[in-house]
């Protein structure tokens, strides 16, 4: 991924009537060093982030990413960014995406320097990689505990398992165990046996005539990518849910797709070496919607 454009935003208040924040906004070298040694976002992973994908220069469902990112910086005890103020990073951001083809635009937010300014945001626009294939082929994916049951989110708030954090490195984690199990990506599951989501995308399953996804509840971060999705097959006269869906229902999959804002919809044709079928007319139509503009 090459980095295109970065920028520092300085904070702006929540009442902040202004309709112009360009002066809150300091275009920075992306290849140059940025971070003082004190930032609590790479000493401790102490913030919290967005991915927005880019198509043709147009980013994608910004008000969806923003509202996450109030969410998340809420639970984090963070203040809540001013989203008119974001909002202008992120077209500024843009017109450095390629014009033709997709590009990624991160938000981030961290609590700060340690003794120093806080907090520190900054808003970055690279070229995305090419994900042709794997929405063509689809990827194998294995389950994984997350170690802790559905019930834990709700009884133990402070582990923050809902918010994005930049805290990543047991996202990470796990899709390198995959990878030493022979697979591309996991899907996590609860320590009771339930279906959560993947390390970094939203799942979604065939079950019959239903789509269906994880209810976001047992910390699973409510997915932008399958918000818009369902919304759409729900306009084209599909039945959607939301279920606390048990792992052997995984079995009894018809199709499945791992969704995310830069990758969009990879077909899942594997779960722990067990063969799903390939629904590559939807997988599709899924991926066309995804890649049309959505704002």
């Amino acid at each position: 991924m090459t980095w295109r454009f970065a920028l520092v935003i300085e904070p702006a208040a929540s009442d902040d009537p202004r309709s112009d924040f360009a002066d809150t906004f300091r275009v920075i070298d992306p290849s140059a060093p940025a971070l003082t040694v004190g930032e609590l976002s790479t000493q401790r992973g102490d913030g919290v982030f967005e991915s927005i994908g880019v198509v043709n220069a147009h980013p994608q469902e910004v008000t969806a990413h923003l509202d996450r990112l109030a969410h998340s910086a809420e639970l984090c005890d963070l203040p809540i960014p001013h989203a008119r103020q974001w909002r202008q990073a992120v077209v500024a951001a843009a017109q450095h995406c390629p014009p033709d083809g997709e590009g990624v635009i991160k938000l981030i937010l961290s609590r700060g320097v340690e003794h120093g300014p806080a907090p520190t945001a900054w808003v970055t626009a690279a070229q995305a990689a090419d994900n042709t294939a794997t929405r063509e082929r689809g990827i194998r994916v294995v389950t994984l505990d997350r170690g802790y049951g559905i019930e834990t989110p709700a009884n133990a708030p402070w582990l923050l398992l809902g918010a994005k954090t930049l805290s990543y490195a047991v996202n990470m984690a796990a899709i390198r165990e995959a990878r030493r199990q022979g697979a591309d990506d996991a899907i996590f599951v609860s320590s009771d046996g339930f279906v959560l989501e993947a390390p970094t995308a939203s799942l979604i399953l065939r079950l019959g005539d239903r789509f269906v996804t994880p209810a976001p509840n047992g910390g699973i971060l409510h997915g932008t990518t399958q918000l818009s999705l369902f919304e759409h097959l729900a306009s084209q006269g599909h039945e959607t849910a939301y279920e606390t869906i048990p792992v052997d229902a995984l079995a009894r999959a018809d199709a499945a797709w791992l969704v995310s804002s830069v990758r969009l919809a990879a077909p899942v044709v594997a779960i722990d070496g067990r063969e799903v079928p390939l629904d590559r007319e939807v997988t599709a139509s899924f991926n066309r919607y995804l890649l049309s503009p959505r704002d």
